[in-house]
C-alpha cells in the first residue's frame, strides 16, 4: 500500500467518523423530536401545505444564519418522507445559499477583493481552477457550517453557477442519508435502533464521495504530471 493510498483510507476514516460525530451530537435533539412525533405527524395530515412552506423557510434560515440543519432534515424524513424531503432540503437550502453568496459578494465580497487583490491572487487561480470540486467537498462533508460556507464563496472569486451545481449537487448524499434516517424516527423505539448497516453504509458512502473529488485530482496529476497542483 503506497503513502497516497495510505493518505486517503486515513482521511476516509476521518471523513466517516466526523459524520458519525455530527449525528451523534444532536441525539438530545432527536429524542425529544421522538416524543412529540404522534402530535407533528398530526399537524401534518391536517395542513401539509403549510408545513412544507413552513419547512422550506426553516431551511432557508439554516442557509444564512440559523444551525441546526441536520436535525431539520431528520425531521423532515420524519415528517414527509425520504424523496420529498430531499427535494424540500435542496429547494430550501440551494435558494438561501444564493441569497447569502449575493449578500457576501456585493456587500464586501467586491470590496475585499479588490482591496487584497494581491494576497488573493494564488488563492483565486487556485479556485478558478477547482473551486467547484473544493465546494462539493464541503458540501458533502459539513465541516464548517453551511451558512459559514455561502457567505465565504461569495466573498472569494467563485462563479454564481459553479456555488449553485456544487451546493445543489453536494446537498443530496446527505440529504438522502438522514432523511432515510428520519422515517426509521416513526418507527423506532430507541435511538440507538438508528445504527443499522444501512445507515452505517450509507455514512461510509459519503465520505467516499467527500473524497471524490481529491481521487480524481490524483487521478489527473498521475495521468498529466504537467497539471498544475
Amino acid at each position: 500500500m503506497t503513502h497516497k493510498v495510505r493518505l486517503l483510507v486515513a482521511l476516509a476514516v476521518l471523513v466517516f467518523a466526523t459524520l458519525a460525530a455530527l449525528l451523534l451530537h444532536d441525539v438530545l435533539s432527536l429524542a425529544r423530536l421522538r416524543e412529540h412525533r404522534e402530535l407533528l405527524l398530526g399537524f401534518i395530515e391536517e395542513h401539509y401545505l403549510e408545513a412544507v412552506l413552513c419547512f422550506v423557510a426553516l431551511y432557508l434560515a439554516t442557509a444564512l444564519f440559523l444551525p441546526g440543519a441536520l436535525v431539520l432534515t431528520l425531521t423532515g424524513g420524519m415528517l414527509f418522507g425520504t424523496l420529498p424531503t430531499v427535494l424540500y432540503v435542496n429547494l430550501g437550502a440551494t435558494s438561501g445559499a444564493v441569497l447569502a453568496f449575493l449578500a457576501g459578494r456585493y456587500l464586501v465580497g467586491d470590496w475585499v477583493q479588490r482591496r487584497y487583490r494581491e494576497p488573493l491572487a494564488r488563492l483565486n487561480r487556485e479556485l478558478a481552477e477547482r473551486g467547484g470540486s473544493y465546494l462539493l467537498t464541503l458540501r458533502i462533508l459539513p465541516v464548517l457550517p453551511f451558512f459559514v460556507v455561502n457567505y465565504c464563496a461569495g466573498i472569494s472569486n467563485i462563479r454564481l453557477r459553479t456555488f449553485i451545481w456544487a451546493t445543489s449537487l453536494g446537498l443530496l448524499p446527505g440529504s438522502c442519508i438522514y432523511a432515510y434516517l428520519g422515517t426509521q424516527l416513526r418507527q423506532v423505539k430507541e435511538l440507538r435502533d438508528l445504527a443499522t448497516p444501512r445507515i452505517l453504509e450509507g455514512l461510509m458512502l459519503m465520505a467516499l464521495l467527500a473524497l471524490a473529488p481529491v481521487l480524481r485530482h490524483h487521478l489527473m496529476k498521475k495521468k498529466d504530471p504537467a497539471a498544475p497542483g
